[in-house]
C-alpha cells in the first residue's frame, strides 16, 4: 500500500544549509525515535537517507544491521561524512537524545528501556540472527506511538515482525521502495505484510517522515475524547467505509477509529477531517487503505508464551481427558488474522494428545475466521518468512515446517494445514459457530463498545459446549457475565462456561444494533442520556407504592413471576427443592386451588376475575384476603401478562363478650357464610363443567385433526423412504467420485513431485511463461540467469533483471506465441558465459498453446573448445601457407 499523494520530492541538502523544520517533541516533553533496519546495500540506502535529513530536526536516529561479529564497524565513520548529526556507536546503557544518529556495534543485539539503549549478546554467534526485529519490537513497547520503523535495502525478512508491534502500538512504518533498493528482499517483505504507511525511495523517506510527525504532533491534543471531535464527520466517513466494503464499524470503539483516521490524515498532510472526508469520497482507493488501516491484524506464533504454556499443560489435557476415543474436537478462533494464532493451537494440541492421551485417537477441528480476505488468503497458503525462528522452537520447525529452498521462508505442513478451516466472516454480523469446545477470541473485544461486547459474550457462551474454555486477550474480561464464564486459576484469561439460569434471549449478530433509547435526535448514538433527577412526586408515589399499595405481582401466561411489587409473603412462599419462580408453585394451600381456577377463567375470557375472602392457609394467618387477576392488553411492553393483587378483605370487629341476646345472630350470621360457601361451590362446579365440556369438543377436534395429520405423516414418511434410497445412492455415487478425485490428487501430487525432480536433474534453467509473458514457474537454475524470488511468479518477465545480454527475449518470445515456431539462439552473458536459448511454445494436454517455455543450456565449455580449435585451425592455416611458399620458392630455384 504505497501513498504518494500530497508529496513533493525534496531536492538534496547540503550541511551548510538545511531545511528549516521546527523540532518535534511531544506535550510530555519526549521526542520520536526512527529506528532503521538495513542489510545488504544498506550503506548505500542510509547515504541517500541522510543527505536529506535536516540538522535539528528533532529526533534520534537508530541504524540496526547485519554486521559480521568478528569484523570492525566502520559505519559510523562512513556516515559522519555525509550529514552534520553526531553519528555515534553505542555502548552498554547510553541515553538517547535528539538530533543523534546512533549506529548497533557488532555482536549485539540492541534493546530501549526508559529511553536507555542497552546492548545483549546475542544467543549464538553464527546462524539466524534477527537484531532488527529485535530491537523494533522493543522500541514499539518503550515509546508506543512516538516510534517509527523504517525498513532499507537487505536481504531476508529481518524486521518484519518488528513492523508489525510497531504498527499494533501506533507507531509509523516507513519502507523503501524495492524497485530502489539495491536487495529488495527485506522492503518487500515489509510490504507484503501490507502494513506499510509510506513506501517510497531513500531519499524521499526524511521527507515523508518529518511531514506525518509534525502533522500527529498538530492534530493530537493532551486527553483528547471523542466527544470533542467533529462527530458527523466521523459518522459520514463510518458511512462511507460501509458503502464501500459492506462493513459496519459504528460499533467499534469511537476513539480507536478516529486515532486510526488521523493517522491516515498523516499520512496525506490533512488537517481536518471535513477534508479527509472530502478526500474518501474523491479516492476509492484511501477507502481500501483506511478499511486495512482499522483490520490492522498484529498476530504471531505463540504470543504471549505463559499463555501458551498453561494451554498445553492444562486447558488441552483436561479436554481430552473429558472427551471420548474417537471425538473431533472444534475450536474456533475469531480474528485470526493471517493464521498464525489457528497453527500455534494445531500445534499445541497435537504435542498434547502424543503427550497426554497417545492411546486416544482425538483430532481437533479448527475454525479460524477474520474480516479481512486477503489476511484469510495469506492464512490458507500457511507460507511464512523465516524470522517466525525467533518465536518457534527448531523442533517444531522442523517437525510442523517445511523450509521453502526457493523463498527462504516456512511453509505450514499438511498434518497442522488441514486441522484448520479458514473462512472471511464478520462476527458482529455473521452467524457463529457452535458445538465448541474452545473459543479463542484475542484482542478483538478491545475494539469493540461495551454494548457490543455484553452481546458478543453470551453469544460465545452459547457457541460453547458445557464446560468448554473461552480465552481472552491480556487486556479483556468479561465483564458482567461472571454468570456464564468462571476464571481458571493463575494470571492468564481463561474462562470456564457455566451453566446458567438466565432466560434473556440471546441476540444473534442479524441483531447487533444500537438501542433505539440512544438514537435519540441530535444526540450522538455512543453518548449516554444523562440520568434524571428525581423530584418530590416521584418520592411520594415511591412512598405509596412501599407501604399503602396493596401487594401485586406481575407473571406471564404460564404464571412465572416477572416482577412482585409489596409483601406477598403472607400469600406466596418459595417450594422447597430447586428454585421455581411459578405462581401456582409459590401460592399457599388456601390460595392455590382457588387461584388456579381463576387465573384460567382470566385469561380464557380476557377479563378481570375478583376473589373473595379467601383465606391463605397456613403461614398467612386468619386474615382472608381479596385476590383479583387482570390480563393485560395495554401498555404494548405489558401486552398478554396478567397482574394477580392480593388485597386484605374488610372484618368485622371482635368483640369481647357475646350475650346470650346476641347468640341467634351470630348463629345466623354463620348459617349465612356457609350458604355463601356452598353457593360459591355450586358455581365453581358449573364453571367446570362447562370447562369440562369446552374441552371436550376441543379434544374431539384435535382428534380428527391429528388423525389428518396421522395421514399426511405416513404419507410423508413414504415419501422420505424414497428420498433416503435415493440420498444413499448419491452418497454412495460421490464416496466413489470422491474416492477417484483423491486418487487423482495423489497421483497429480506425483507427477509434480516428479515434474520437481526430473527438472532439477537435468541441470537446464528452464522457465515457464503464460500467454501474456509473466512468470508461471521457474527451476532454481534459472535464478543464476535472472533475479527470481517466488513472490515474483505473476510479474513480467520484461520486469525481472538478467544476466543475458537478450534484449530481444521477450519479442521472440511474442513471436514464438505468434507463428507457433520455436527459436534457438545462442547468448552470452555479462560475465562471458555462453548459453543456448530454445523458446517453444506451451502446449496443454487439450493441444491449446498457453504461454512458452524457454531453456537455458549452458555451452560455455563448447564454446571455448569452439574458440580454442578455430585459433589451431588459424594457425594451422599460416603454417600450410608458409609451407606451400617455401616449396614454391625451392621448386623456382
Amino acid at each position: 500500500m504505497t501513498s504518494r499523494s500530497h508529496t513533493k520530492k525534496p531536492g538534496k541538502r547540503t550541511a551548510d544549509k538545511a531545511p528549516a523544520v521546527v523540532p518535534l517533541t511531544h506535550d510530555t516533553g519526549s521526542f520520536p525515535i526512527v529506528g532503521i533496519g538495513a542489510s545488504a546495500g544498506g550503506l548505500e540506502a542510509l547515504e541517500r537517507f541522510f543527505r536529506h535529513v535536516p540538522y535539528e530536526c528533532g529526533f534520534a536516529f537508530i541504524i540496526v544491521q547485519h554486521l559480521d561479529p568478528t569484523h570492525k564497524a566502520m559505519m559510523a565513520e562512513l556516515l559522519q561524512r555525509i550529514t552534520p548529526l553526531p553519528v555515534i556507536q553505542i555502548h552498554d546503557r547510553m541515553k538517547v537524545e535528539p538530533d543523534h544518529i546512533y549506529v548497533i556495534p557488532p555482536n549485539s543485539d540492541l534493546s530501549l528501556l526508559h529511553g536507555i539503549l542497552h546492548l545483549i549478546e546475542p544467543a549464538s554467534p553464527r546462524g539466524l540472527q534477527l537484531p532488527i526485529d529485535f530491537f523494533f519490537r522493543s522500541l514499539a513497547i518503550d515509546v508506543r506511538d512516538s516510534g517509527i520503523g523504517v525498513i532499507l535495502s537487505g536481504m531476508g525478512s529481518d524486521g518484519t515482525l518488528g513492523l508489525q508491534a510497531i504498527k499494533e502500538n501506533g507507531g509509523g512504518v516507513f519502507v523503501q521502495a524495492p524497485d530502489s533498493a539495491k536487495f529488495d528482499s527485506m522492503p518487500r517483505s515489509a510490504v507484503n505484510t501490507g502494513l506499510a504507511d509510506v513506501i517510497v525511495s531513500a531519499e524521499e523517506l526524511p521527507g515523508r517522515i518529518i511531514a506525518y510527525l509534525q502533522h500527529v504532533s498538530h492534530i493530537i491534543k493532551p486527553g483528547p475524547t471523542v466527544a470533542e471531535k467533529d462527530q458527523s464527520s466521523l459518522e459520514k466517513a463510518i458511512i462511507l467505509l460501509r458503502a464501500h466494503t459492506g462493513h459496519d464499524f459504528s460499533l467499534y470503539k469511537k476513539s480507536t477509529t478516529y486515532r486510526r483516521i488521523e493517522r491516515r490524515m498523516g499520512i496525506h498532510q490533512i488537517v481536518r477531517i471535513e477534508d479527509y472526508v472530502r478526500y474518501l469520497r474523491e479516492n476509492s482507493q484511501e477507502l481500501n487503505l483506511l478499511f486495512k488501516e482499522l483490520l490492522i491484524g498484529v498476530t504471531g506464533f505463540f504470543r504471549d508464551p505463559a499463555v501458551w504454556e498453561q494451554l498445553s499443560t492444562e486447558v488441552i489435557p483436561a479436554l481430552l481427558s473429558n472427551s471420548p476415543d474417537g471425538k473431533v474436537l472444534r475450536a474456533w478462533t475469531p480474528g485470526c488474522s493471517t493464521g498464525e494464532e489457528a497453527y500455534s493451537l494445531a500445534m499445541v494440541f497435537q504435542e498434547a494428545v502424543e503427550r497426554v492421551q497417545p492411546n486416544k485417537f482425538l483430532s481437533l477441528q479448527i475454525y479460524a475466521t477474520d474480516l479481512d480476505r486477503d489476511a484469510i488468503d495469506k492464512a490458507r497458503a500457511g507460507v511464512y518468512p523465516s524470522n517466525i525462528a525467533a518465536d518457534v522452537s527448531e523442533e517444531r520447525l522442523r517437525r510442523f515446517f517445511i523450509q521453502d529452498e526457493q523463498g527462504g521462508g516456512y511453509r505450514i505442513g499438511k498434518q497442522i494445514r488441514e486441522m484448520a478451516v479458514f473462512a472471511q466472516q464478520n462476527v458482529i454480523m455473521d452467524p457463529p459457530f457452535t458445538k465448541l469446545d474452545f473459543l479463542s477470541c484475542r484482542n478483538l473485544l478491545i475494539y469493540m463498545v461495551t454494548e457490543l461486547q455484553r452481546k458478543l459474550l453470551p453469544l460465545f457462551h452459547y457457541g460453547l459446549n458445557p464446560g468448554g474454555i473461552l480465552l481472552l486477550g491480556s487486556a479483556e474480561t468479561i465483564g458482567s457475565a461472571t454468570d456464564l464464564f468462571a476464571p481458571l486459576p493463575g494470571k492468564t484469561r481463561f474462562f470456564r462456561r457455566m451453566e446458567t439460569s438466565r432466560t434473556e434471549p440471546i441476540e444473534y449478530p442479524s441483531a447487533f444494533t444500537r438501542s433505539r433509547a440512544l438514537t435519540t435526535v441530535g444526540v450522538p448514538p455512543w453518548t449516554a442520556a444523562p440520568s434524571p433527577v428525581p423530584n418530590l412526586q416521584a418520592l411520594a408515589d415511591q412512598l405509596l407504592v412501599q407501604y399503602y399499595c396493596p401487594a401485586a405481582v406481575l407473571v406471564n401466561r404460564e404464571g412465572d413471576i416477572i416482577y412482585t411489587s409489596g409483601k406477598t409473603g403472607d400469600y406466596l412462599e418459595p417450594a422447597a427443592g430447586k428454585a421455581n419462580w411459578n405462581i401456582f408453585v409459590m401460592a399457599r394451600k388456601g390460595l392455590a386451588a382457588t387461584l388456579d381456577e381463576a387465573f384460567r377463567r382470566a385469561i380464557r375470557q380476557k377479563e378481570r376475575v375478583t376473589l373473595k375472602a379467601v383465606m391463605p392457609g397456613a403461614g398467612g394467618g386468619t386474615r382472608a384476603v381479596d385476590v383479583t387477576v387482570q390480563p393485560l392488553a395495554e401498555p404494548e411492553a405489558l401486552r398478554a401478562m396478567v397482574m394477580v393483587v392480593f388485597t386484605e378483605a374488610a372484618t368485622a370487629p371482635a368483640a369481647d363478650k357475646i350475650d346470650n341476646g346476641e347468640t341467634a345472630v351470630a348463629h345466623d350470621a354463620q348459617i349465612e357464610s356457609l350458604t355463601h360457601e356452598l353457593l360459591q361451590a355450586r358455581e365453581e362446579m358449573r364453571i367446570n363443567r362447562e370447562e369440562m365440556q369446552t374441552s371436550q369438543e376441543e379434544l374431539r377436534s384435535a382428534n380428527e385433526e391429528l388423525q389428518s395429520t396421522n395421514e399426511e405423516l405416513q404419507s410423508t414418511n413414504e415419501e422420505l423412504t424414497t428420498s433416503k434410497e435415493e440420498m444413499q445412492s448419491m452418497n454412495e455415487e460421490l464416496l466413489t467420485v470422491n474416492n477417484e478425485l483423491s486418487a487423482k490428487v495423489e497421483e497429480l501430487s506425483r507427477i509434480a513431485s516428479d515434474m520437481k525432480n526430473l527438472l532439477d536433474s537435468t541441470d537446464i534453467a528452464t522457465l515457464f511463461l503464460d500467454d501474456a509473458l509473466r512468470v508461471r514457474r521457474f527451476t532454481s537454475r534459472t535464478t543464476s540467469l535472472f533475479k527470481l524470488i517466488p513472490i515474483d511468479i505473476g510479474r513480467s518477465i520484461t520486469d525481472i533483471t538478467s544476466d543475458l545480454d537478450y534484449p530481444a527475449l521477450s519479442a521472440d518470445a511474442r513471436e514464438v506465441l505468434r507463428t507457433l515456431v520455436f527459436i534457438e539462439r545462442q547468448i552470452a552473458t555479462c560475465d562471458k558465459r555462453w548459453f543456448s536459448i530454445r523458446i517453444m511454445p506451451y502446449r496443454s494436454l487439450d493441444n491449446r498453446i498457453d504461454g512458452v517455455v524457454i531453456t537455458f543450456s549452458d555451452i560455455s565449455a563448447t564454446k571455448n573448445l569452439e574458440a580454442e580449435l578455430r585459433a589451431t585451425e588459424t594457425s594451422l592455416r599460416v603454417l600450410l601457407q608458409k609451407s606451400r611458399g617455401e616449396e614454391e620458392k625451392h621448386e623456382q630455384t
